[in-house]
């Protein structure tokens, strides 16, 4: 079976740290090549084609780098990413992360008679607009390209979750949107490669960590008002500014003396971090399923979120504090927060019993994607 994924996969199908929904798809492309089917991925960054280690072959996009700036998105971009599609002839067309230009990926895939899959990558996929401009549009949008991107976006993904032969969520709660929209799905929880979680950490640990794009969307000056509230308690801050309200809060923020700001990382030095943390940190508002809480998680390490419960997962499984928004809740957790020798068995449980990339998962995704190849309706199928 030949199945395609497309983005800027190619830096984390090599291990290098890149976004949550790229390494979501390397993962899940390196669970089926291992069962020995053919991944073709299309890659926006890719120049020429190469192959991985793990078998899966990366092919650049028809003349994605050619053509006037400010028009070659529709003279050669758009035109190649389409043709591109043809060309690889694939069984299942496979796609993440909110994009007007899945689109494309529809059309070929009915065009050549094979299976659309589409991946939720965030709640905010499946929410109602005024979330949307709330949580994201209102920070990220600077130019009219921005405009024309959110646009089309706004009209094409609706179309897709009622098109598409399987629609993937990471956990109930989004199945339960989709649910209310009419639209069936398939609950298929994120994926963790263990290889790169540290076996040990320190005994005597002091500080709290905070985790990821330092901006609004991410609730930065959230956290810097935590911070400055708890002035007894020690953090370490991995990420950079991505935004004016990132770079407004991240020299507020250094200025503080409990505060360590340790700038972007490596994967598995963030790791090391985490592992060597009191507790995770989150403000962020609107989230799909962190992969930085599964690695907490495997490493043993409570989540305290001050919004963010994925499926009610803090809650049912107790791995950490839910504040719903509350922001004493949260403040009132770090400042009497204690560790518990417990704890650290049971997160790591319930991650190698729902996350994990091991051979029980790669079995099931086999089967999960040989069910979707199989099924002779292009319409939505039930949840499992």
């Amino acid at each position: 079976m030949r199945i395609c994924f497309w983005g800027s996969v190619a830096d984390a199908l090599r291990g290098k740290t890149g976004g949550g929904g790229e390494l979501q798809i390397a993962l899940l492309a390196k669970a089926l090549s291992w069962k020995g089917h053919e991944v073709i991925v299309l890659d926006l960054d890719t120049h020429t084609k190469f192959v991985t280690e793990d078998g899966i072959t990366v092919l650049p996009v028809d003349g994605y780098y050619k053509g006037i700036r400010m028009i070659r998105t529709f003279t050669h971009r758009l035109p190649g990413l389409y043709s591109s599609f043809l060309k690889v002839k694939a069984d299942i067309y496979y796609c993440r992360i909110r994009e007007y230009r899945h689109i494309l990926t529809y059309f070929a895939a009915r065009k050549v008679k094979a299976k659309f899959v589409l991946g939720l990558a965030s709640n905010l996929d499946i929410l109602d607009f005024g979330s949307r401009w709330r949580h994201f549009y209102s920070s990220t949008v600077e130019n009219l390209w921005g405009v024309f991107n959110g646009i089309v976006t706004e009209f094409v993904y609706p179309f897709l979750l009622h098109k598409a032969d399987y629609v993937l969520v990471q956990h109930d709660d989004q199945g339960n949107l989709l649910k209310k929209k009419g639209i069936k799905y398939i609950v298929f929880p994120n994926l963790i490669d263990l290889n790169e979680i540290p076996s040990d950490s320190t005994e005597n640990k002091k500080y709290f960590v905070y985790v990821g794009s330092l901006n609004k969307r991410k609730g930065f000056a959230e956290f810097y008002d935590l911070v400055k509230k708890l002035p007894s308690q020690s953090f370490k801050v991995i990420g950079q500014p991505r935004d004016e309200t990132g770079a407004l809060f991240f020299a507020k923020i250094s200025l503080c003396r409990n505060v360590k700001l340790l700038g972007r990382l490596n994967h598995r030095q963030t790791l090391n971090e985490i592992a060597n943390s009191l507790a995770l940190i989150s403000t962020s508002p609107m989230e799909g399923f962190p992969n930085v809480f599964i690695e907490a998680w495997a490493c043993g390490i409570p989540v305290l979120s001050l919004y963010v419960d994925p499926g009610s997962i803090i809650e049912r499984e107790n791995l950490g504090v839910i504040a719903h928004g509350d922001k004493e809740k949260l403040i009132h957790a770090i400042s009497h927060f204690e560790t518990n020798s417990a704890f650290k068995e049971r997160a790591k449980s319930y991650v190698e019993r729902n996350h994990i990339l091991n051979s029980d998962k790669i079995e099931e995704i086999h089967d999960l994607f040989q069910k979707i190849h199989g099924s002779n309706s292009s319409t939505r199928h039930n949840k499992d």
